[in-house]
């Protein structure tokens, strides 16, 4: 527990002013808490004419003589005005003095929690986008092993429950005991015997109240697991909502949400009654006391004498006060240990490391030259090798495309190359330097990437075109556009290229889609081209017209074209023929048609001659 609260800790040290204020004022909140228990004794002394008549002002003597100093004044204060001007303008005067006690108790209450509001919410901040930080730079491969819902209950639920549970920790060593510790004193004051009595309960009851809370943490886990089961289910519900409900599928995903939506309210139950349980069980205990205090002191007051009724009085009003703070400390404690498992998946995350970033002193290239070189590349996902032994030359200016059946590793030279995954044996170069010695982002700015499935964002077609270049003019977007053959659809839209496409782009058509991803990578104008199934969206027409705007774009430029449509790339310089992640074929395409093997067999099946 300790390592897990400071490792959250260090994201709340840019506000650590804001956690002294809500300590200084938590400190005179829990001291006029007291004090507004404690001027009862002299307003009821008063309405009981108690009071101890005391007619020569007294003098202060010291800190140490402070607390008789103080009755004693209080009581020379009564005595004389009650003397002077009569005993109902003492009452008054000591309601005044109650209700003042009370009004500040209250304002540096709400100055403690409007500060602590502050930490709170930066502390919130931080963690999220610290969090954000990590999920958007961690490699592909974290998320093929992660639900996407799992990384999302983590950035939303989790970090919540750690902002506000793992900071409620000022409440707990700060605000509540300093008010326990001030209302004892004061009670020790009033009767040292009647506390000790008190005393022996508490420690009893804390323990029956402690019992409670062991299972949280398991039980908060659950539901903090089952939370990304949810979303997960959720979020592939909404993303293929036409292939559900074209295959009739919906009490196939209906019973995997009921089912996730039934743990969930299984697991939330059992762990919201078992906190809820606190609270009862504190508050008949703190009763109990209560009760036997009444007992123990009413034979102080009327059979020893020993202790005034005004005084017990005060006495009882400071032994419930202690309830207060002392069900919020067990409430707190039973919330901090659910939220260590929040924390621990927050921290989880935030642990990862990430294997594919930039060295130190990392080469930063901006131009290309030469030659992009893979040799000897061997590369596996889990066991089996996607790629091997593979080694292949694209010099500058130069088309080489890939093809082969699904699966024989095409889209994953695309992976490599950009580095989203880093080759286990092997090397990739560019113009001779290897690329895990270049700048990550220099690397990724000399390439342009379209892939297969066109990824768009719920925002403009301005916006999202700008990706590829930031600060753009709209006059070159336009000009992207063109080249993609997209503008003739751009241009007829209401507010042209302002207009929002929806989430994913779903406003549009696929073909419409897949030319504003081409868009996109034409305004970047990168050195280096990688096309991953770039025209596969694309109705006949529109490849045609797209196909055309490629080789423009591509002449003089170096790409990669990973191609299913063999109609794309009979123009390349090099065509490489894969199967099972080797190179069975390479040659341009009229050198593999005359081979009459695996090239030629895969036109064939294309009806392409």
């Amino acid at each position: 527990m300790n390592s897990t609260f400071f490792k959250i800790l260090r994201y709340a040290l840019p506000y650590k002013k804001y956690a002294f204020l809500n300590v200084f004022f938590n400190i005179l909140y829990a001291l006029f808490n007291t004090l507004s228990f404690v001027m009862l004794i002299p307003m009821l002394n008063v309405m009981f004419d108690k009071t101890k008549r005391v007619t020569i002002e007294p003098v202060y003597n010291g800190l140490a003589s402070l607390p008789g100093y103080s009755k004693d004044y209080l009581d020379y204060i009564v005595t004389t005005t009650s003397d002077q001007k009569g005993p109902q303008l003492s009452l008054l005067l000591m309601i005044s003095l109650v209700i003042s006690m009370f009004l500040l108790k209250n304002v540096f209450n709400y100055l403690a929690m409007y500060y602590v509001t502050f930490l709170r919410n930066g502390t919130l901040k931080d963690l999220r986008l610290a969090l954000y930080d990590k999920v958007i730079h961690l490699p592909l491969s974290f998320y093929s092993e992660k639900r996407k819902g799992d990384v999302m209950v983590r950035l939303t639920n989790d970090v919540g429950e750690v902002q506000f549970s793992f900071l409620s920790i000022l409440e707990i060593i700060i605000k509540e005991p300093l008010t326990i510790i001030f209302t004892i004193v004061s009670m020790f004051y009033i009767s040292t015997k009647l506390t000790l009595f008190v005393f022996f309960f508490i420690p009893l009851s804390g323990f029956l109240i402690s019992l409670i809370g062991k299972s949280l943490k398991r039980k908060s886990s659950k539901v903090q697991q089952e939370s990304g089961v949810f979303l997960s289910i959720l979020d592939e519900t909404l993303s293929g909502l036409k292939v559900i409900k074209s295959y009739n599928a919906e009490p196939n995903f209906q019973g995997k949400f009921t089912q996730s939506a039934q743990n969930l309210y299984k697991f939330s139950n059992s762990l919201v009654n078992r906190n809820n349980l606190s609270t009862p069980i504190s508050e008949f205990l703190g009763i109990v006391v209560i009760a036997i205090l009444l007992w123990f002191g009413g034979n102080m007051v009327l059979i020893e004498k020993t202790l005034q009724g005004t005084e017990f009085i005060a006495y009882m009003g400071l032994a419930y006060g202690i309830l207060t703070p002392a069900k919020a400390i067990s409430k707190a404690s039973y919330t901090l240990k659910g939220a260590m498992a929040a924390a621990d998946r927050v921290l989880e995350i935030l642990g990862q490391k990430n294997d594919i970033t930039s060295k130190e002193g990392a080469i930063i290239k901006n131009t290309f030259e030469d030659k992009v070189e893979l040799k000897n590349i061997n590369f596996r996902y889990e066991q089996e090798n996607v790629l091997k032994n593979f080694s292949i030359e694209v010099p500058k200016g130069k088309t080489v495309a890939l093809v082969g059946q699904s699966g024989s590793g095409k889209s994953t030279i695309a992976n490599l190359l950009t580095r989203f995954y880093d080759v286990q044996e092997g090397t990739i170069t560019i113009d001779n330097v290897d690329i895990k010695d270049m700048n990550l982002q220099s690397l990724r700015g000399l390439m342009g990437l379209v892939t297969q499935d066109s990824i768009l964002f719920n925002d403009t077609i301005k916006n999202n075109i700008l990706l590829g270049k930031e600060d753009a003019s709209d006059e070159e977007i336009i000009e992207a556009l063109k080249i993609a053959n997209a503008y003739e659809f751009v241009k007829t839209l209401p507010l042209g290229i302002e207009t929002n496409i929806g989430d994913s782009g779903n406003k549009l058509s696929g073909g419409q889609k897949q030319r504003l991803s081409i868009a996109r990578a034409v305004l970047k104008n990168p050195p280096i081209m990688i096309l991953d199934e770039a025209t596969s969206a694309l109705d006949t027409e529109s490849e045609k017209f797209v196909q055309v705007a490629l080789e423009n774009m591509m002449q003089n430029r170096t790409s990669i074209v990973i191609a299913h449509r063999l109609s794309t790339i009979q123009k390349a310089d090099k065509i490489i023929v894969m199967q099972r992640g080797e190179i069975v074929e390479q040659g341009t395409h009229e050198e593999l048609l005359a081979l009459r093997g695996t090239y030629h067999k895969l036109v064939m099946m294309q009806s392409f001659e």
